[in-house]
């Protein structure tokens, strides 16, 4: 188990995202937490919710592109994830593409509030909910048993998101927007998918 927990957080990708967060919440210390910065930081957390829902449905299981560079560019975020959902390589979202998205959504923030503090906070919230998602994302591939009831639940259900069917139970951090959306689905109901390991070749 501890190389389990050793394997998570030294994990390059994982360290930096560590290390930004720490540095985030250093700084909002010290420049005075206000009700509006603590209120921009639960947003971030909240936002991250639905963008990552939306991201993994709408844009990570694109149909497969013509184009080499975007298929390549789409294997390494998520198309090789499927094939392979054990790989440590495979398993975590790179830095390359995570903090530059952090930085424009942080700037589409500042341009809607024009204020700094409440930005950072707001940045610091999607970089706290990141963590939180790669965490739960880890627990669910790797032998680890949650020990809560809604943890055990969470793995669950990606576990049929990857070998069930890809076009259901997208969410990680939270299974709101699927139920909202209407992608959380009674696994009795749903059909096995044969492309759930392979989203290269759906059609």
């Amino acid at each position: 188990m501890k190389g389990l927990y050793r394997d998570f957080f030294f994990f390059p990708d994982i360290t930096v995202l560590i290390f930004a967060i720490l540095c985030g919440f250093g700084t909002m210390l010290y420049l005075g937490m206000s009700s509006t910065m603590l209120f921009s930081f639960l947003g971030g957390m909240l936002f991250f919710v639905f963008i990552e829902y939306f991201t993994h449905r709408y844009f990570f299981h694109l149909k497969a592109p013509e184009n080499r560079l975007f298929l390549k560019f789409l294997k390494r975020l998520h198309y090789d994830h499927h094939t392979d959902p054990a790989n440590l390589k495979l398993l975590f979202l790179p830095v390359w593409y995570s903090l530059p998205n952090f930085f424009i959504l942080s700037l589409i923030f500042y341009a809607i509030v024009g204020n700094m503090n409440d930005t950072l906070s707001f940045g610091v919230g999607l970089m706290a909910m990141l963590l939180i998602y790669e965490w739960k994302h880890y627990v669910a591939h790797k032998p680890i048993k949650p020990t809560t009831r809604l943890g055990r639940w969470a793995k669950k259900t990606h576990i049929l998101h990857h070998y069930k069917n890809e076009n259901y139970w997208y969410g990680v951090t939270s299974p709101l927007p699927d139920f909202l959306f209407g992608t959380f689905k009674d696994e009795k109901h749903v059909e096995t998918s044969k492309t759930a390991k392979n989203l290269e070749h759906r059609s």
